[in-house]
């Protein structure tokens, strides 16, 4: 029986090939995984960003307001003190009215991203229920009428969160307002048929 010897330089060109094809579909497979893992990884990421970005404007917008308030008020001396006080109150009703519409178009966007949607009880207006949806989310009355669902269900807790802190924010300024522009007695006289002093 005669036994063909096989030499190495025989077989080296079809190994290398296969070897070469298949460290190839290594590398394929890894950079779809990459391409995979990134792409899951910004979809994971992006809710986040968008709801802190939001966050940040509204707070930006109400710091904004009442810090402008806080130093233009006081010079409005063609106004008296008791209504700037007024005034002070239809601004920072404007000011969280803007900051609730800054939420809307969030939802809005974020449904239209596809990163979730609005069920419940839901018009075929979508802004109308996102607007919705913020009113009663930032003013954290939060009926339950409308709710989102997906990645956008983070959304309205965090704005009723930032709603309840603006909300105060606003009511601690106004008292302060109303201790500098309210006309108040400085000084309580004594009166013989007071009992309380």
């Amino acid at each position: 029986m005669v036994r063909h010897r096989i030499l190495p330089t025989q077989i080296a060109p079809s190994w290398c090939a296969a070897a070469l094809v298949s460290a190839a579909d290594r590398n394929k497979s890894v950079r779809i995984k990459n391409v995979t893992d990134l792409k899951f990884l910004m979809h994971s990421l992006l809710p986040w960003i968008l709801n802190g970005s939001l966050i940040a404007a509204a707070v930006f917008i109400h710091y904004e307001t009442l810090y402008s308030m806080a130093r233009h008020l006081p010079n409005l001396t063609n106004i008296p003190p008791r209504y700037r006080v007024l005034l002070g109150v239809f601004v920072i009703l404007v000011a969280h009215a803007v900051e609730i519409w800054v939420f809307a178009v969030g939802y809005y966007t974020m449904v239209h991203l596809g990163l979730g949607n609005l069920f419940g009880m839901t018009t075929p207006d979508l802004l109308g229920d996102c607007v919705y949806l913020s009113w009663i989310s930032f003013t954290t009355v939060g009926f339950g009428d409308v709710a989102a669902n997906g990645d956008l269900r983070f959304l309205p807790g965090l704005e009723a969160l930032t709603g309840f802190v603006l909300i105060t924010w606003s009511a601690s300024f106004l008292f302060i307002e109303m201790q500098k522009f309210w006309p108040m007695a400085k000084h309580v006289e004594h009166h013989p048929e007071n009992h309380d002093h």
